[in-house]
């Protein structure tokens, strides 16, 4: 594992807890040498977790979309920024540029992108870790609902299971670095439907 995709909000939000652990995951991701892959926005905990790692020596490769550019919001200071046309370009260079994603705190862009590299890992487009760095227990809720599509036999059990998660980005950094991708058939094949 050598860069990480981290999804979060371009607000930084209300609890103060969100903040200093964006600064928290930058610092631990250097730390381990990693490179932060993300948005690259200026704003709220996007900026805040690029910030945290340039200022502690480590990279950062950013990708956003020219409307956002252009509304002066692209964090300038990024090792790289590439400028893309659209937001499916943005996420599709994001996913090859990380080894592994995180979804910290955001709304429904955090939660689009966060579920876009689940699905592509439960069809096999990727054998990528995925983690939810659960900040105040923002995803506590989440997390319930998942278990619930997974009792109700909508999830399999190896996919609900791809979903890390932990409070901590030490905790959440290990359990990526020792991720194993499940083995699993195909939910419907012809002998099933």
């Amino acid at each position: 594992m050598k860069s990480v995709a981290v999804y979060c909000g371009s607000s930084a939000g209300t609890n103060p807890a969100y903040v200093a652990q964006a600064q928290a995951l930058g610092a631990a991701l250097v730390a381990q040498d990693l490179t932060l892959v993300y948005g690259g926005g200026r704003v709220g905990l996007m900026g805040t977790i690029a910030d945290a790692v340039l200022a502690a020596g480590g990279k950062v490769v950013g990708v956003i979309p020219g409307f956002l550019d252009d509304k002066e919001l692209a964090h300038k200071g990024c090792t790289e920024l590439h400028v893309v046309e659209t937001m499916h370009e943005r996420k599709l260079l994001m996913a090859d540029r990380a080894d592994a994603f995180i979804a910290m705190p955001g709304g429904y862009g955090t939660l689009e992108e966060l579920f876009e590299v689940l699905t592509w890992g439960q069809l096999g487009l990727h054998q990528k870790p995925v983690g939810l760095l659960n900040v105040a227990g923002y995803y506590d809720h989440l997390l319930l609902a998942l278990d619930r599509m997974r009792d109700d036999q909508l999830l399999r059990t190896e996919n609900r299971a791809q979903l890390l998660q932990d409070a901590s980005p030490a905790g959440l950094l290990a359990q990526l670095a020792a991720y194993r991708p499940p083995q699993v058939e195909k939910w419907l094949n012809p002998s099933t439907t």
